[in-house]
């Protein structure tokens, strides 16, 4: 009965057991001692997360990711306070808070293939493990800088380890079946929503008192709570799998049936990762000539989503820290810090990011990655536009709340496309490789929301309209849709 079941599951997924004839012989073979194994009863890691369904196991991955992603959240939305805050405490100038901005995301982007390598090396695991212990560790010291050159330093160093948070993506992808992956991985960004809202609330209580270098330590305590937990994390089944290393991987996929409460597939567990156990992990696979175009693509649509993302969270302070007269005759001498009506309006936009999560949920599923990703970056140009009229502060919060939303649900629907795209060998190097590149769109971006919105609005915002109609485009250019495409093990690498 247990047979029956098991391979009833399989039919349902659209995956049948391949003969030995086209199968690649298996690096290890792997028998149930309580049952006898015919050959020909053979299984992969994509066929077994599909078989045993969602379950308590990704409910409870589910919400380690989250707690990581949340974590990641409030350190970025922090920077939209911090800035504002040391312009007021150590008197710095428009550029050295575009600084402050500037080096974190360098820091993410310098680390990011880093990560990525030590992800597709060494285990998902093992690279969380260590993003969430230095996380802490440099948020925490950067509390207590004494002077700004130190703060740059730390917060540089925070960027670093933050490079690794995608990876988490990575590692929850492969643990999802086919069904339901596009869904939860939108889904997950309700944590980054999450994270976001609490910074501001916390922001609200802290700031007016404490000041902004308790908020910097207050703002660790969910990383605390993620390297406490990051031993429990469990290791990728396929990577255990692309390293050689079946037993590990046929135990993971044992968990998964016990927390689920379904039959355990019988049979081998086999791999037919053509890649290799010495050439995982490696940046130029990604550009052999079928990924190619698709690698460069990519590229540009990350570096375009964190450009406008997080262009859109700095222009949302800059635009309440303004008063209505227009931000051609504020004066960047002056100190206005953040009034209580300027946090409020803040977290109203902020919270704009979960009905875009759930309206790209609907419209993912419907028309697919790429025509969701167009439309979105169109809407995005669209709402931009319109920020030049700000003089009636209710329109401004208004519009910010769409444009925020959209562009929370398309960073996300990025995320879903990037590892459906790449094969499991190269899939967190194409993550890190892809993040890497979208911390330099938030490099740039500081200088644009900060610097250039201050002198002319209207070139500001023409900025931000243009990016988003060119990677609009690069959107509708991208050769494959993954719309139901399983997630794939195998590469064909050509010399």
């Amino acid at each position: 009965m247990g047979r029956s079941k098991g391979y009833q599951d399989l039919d349902d997924s659209h995956v049948r057991p391949r003969s030995p004839a086209s199968a690649m012989p298996p690096p290890q073979e792997i028998e149930m001692a309580s049952v006898s194994v015919v050959p020909d009863d053979t299984f992969t890691v994509t066929q077994a997360v599909n078989a045993l369904g969602f379950g308590w196991f990704q409910v409870k991955l589910s919400l380690f990711t989250g707690l990581c992603w949340m974590a990641d959240s409030m350190e970025m939305t922090i920077l939209s306070i911090l800035s504002p805050a040391l312009h007021c405490e150590w008197n710095i100038s428009k550029y050295q808070q575009a600084l402050t901005t500037t080096i974190v995301f360098l820091g993410m982007m310098l680390s990011s293939t880093f990560w990525g390598n030590i992800s597709d090396r060494y285990g998902r695991k093992t690279a969380l493990s260590m993003c969430g212990v230095l996380l802490f560790y440099y948020g925490l010291l950067s509390s207590i800088a004494p002077n700004f050159l130190w703060l740059l330093f730390l917060r540089s160093l925070v960027g670093f380890a933050i490079g690794c948070v995608p990876q988490s993506v990575t590692l929850y992808a492969e643990f999802l079946p086919t069904k339901q992956r596009a869904k939860c991985v939108v889904l997950l960004d309700c944590f980054w929503a999450l994270g976001a809202c609490l910074e501001v609330a916390l922001a609200l209580v802290v700031m007016p008192s404490l000041g902004v270098h308790w908020l910097l330590a207050l703002s660790t305590i969910p990383l605390l709570m993620f390297a406490l937990i990051s031993p429990w994390l469990p290791e990728s089944a396929r990577f255990h799998v692309a390293s050689g290393e079946p037993d590990k991987a046929l135990a993971t996929l044992e968990q998964i049936a016990q927390n689920n409460g379904r039959p355990m597939l019988l049979g081998r567990l086999v791999c037919d990762d053509s890649v290799g156990i010495g050439q995982r992990g490696r940046l130029k696979h990604l550009l052999i000539p079928h990924l190619r175009n698709t690698s460069l693509l990519l590229w540009f649509i990350w570096m375009s989503c964190a450009f406008c993302y997080y262009g859109l969270v700095l222009m949302t302070t800059e635009l309440f820290e303004t008063s209505p007269g227009g931000l051609e005759e504020a004066c960047a001498a002056d100190c206005r810090p953040l009034q209580t009506t300027d946090y409020m309006d803040l977290l109203w936009t902020t919270l704009a990011e979960f009905p875009g999560i759930f309206a790209t949920i609907f419209i993912i599923e419907k028309f697919g990655r790429k025509k969701t990703m167009a439309t979105q970056f169109v809407i995005f140009a669209m709402c931009v536009c319109v920020l030049i009229y700000n003089g009636n502060r209710t329109f401004l919060t208004c519009v910010l709340f769409v444009a925020r939303g959209i562009i929370a649900g398309l960073f996300q629907a990025a995320y879903v496309y990037t590892p459906e795209v790449y094969p499991t060998a190269l899939r967190a190097t194409a993550v890190g490789a892809c993040s890497a590149v979208a911390r330099l769109g938030a490099m740039i971006t500081p200088y644009v929301a900060q610097v250039l919105l201050k002198n002319s609005i209207v070139i500001a915002t023409s900025v931000y309209s243009l990016v988003a109609v060119l990677a609009a485009g690069a959107c509708l250019a991208l050769p494959i849709e993954t719309k139901g495409r399983e997630l794939r093990d195998t590469v064909t690498v050509t010399t």
